[in-house]
């Protein structure tokens, strides 16, 4: 499993290095992120600036996660049905393992999608550019 949690200018510096600016909601939404070792829905994370005394709107927080999304800062994982859930992961390619029940995830950090991948694209004739994979079952703990 990779660690994630990073300091706030860990975190500035990662707003940064993507070209966005390094704006007070980016940074307190990243930081509430980095506490949360899975994963959490907008509305959750609204609730918790809130409780911390943040003046941040939900729509706010909405536009502040899409645009660290599009910009690879944050990943979305659609494990809750009809709910987008957000994480703070690791820079490097990687996949998750998310329970059903608790949302716990790991991310796993090797890959070993790519041959069959580049098998299956080879006979299509199709071009892969990207790829994403969310496991969803029950951990050892809920079971």
């Amino acid at each position: 499993m990779s660690e994630t949690r990073q300091t706030a200018p860990g975190l500035g510096d990662r707003i940064a290095s993507t070209g966005l600016r390094v704006t007070r909601q980016r940074l307190r939404v990243l930081e509430e992120l980095a506490r949360e070792p899975h994963d959490l829905t907008a509305q959750d994370l609204y609730r918790r600036l809130r409780d911390a005394g943040e003046k941040i709107g939900l729509a706010t927080v909405y536009r502040t996660l899409g645009s660290l999304v599009e910009h690879g800062v944050v990943d979305t994982l659609a494990h809750s049905p009809g709910e987008t859930c957000y994480r703070l992961c690791s820079d490097a390619h990687h996949h998750h393992l998310v329970c059903s029940e608790c949302h716990r995830v790991v991310e796993l950090g090797e890959c070993g999608i790519e041959p069959w991948l580049e098998a299956a694209a080879a006979r299509e004739d199709f071009v892969p550019t990207s790829h994403h994979v969310e496991i969803v079952g029950v951990c050892a703990g809920c079971r």
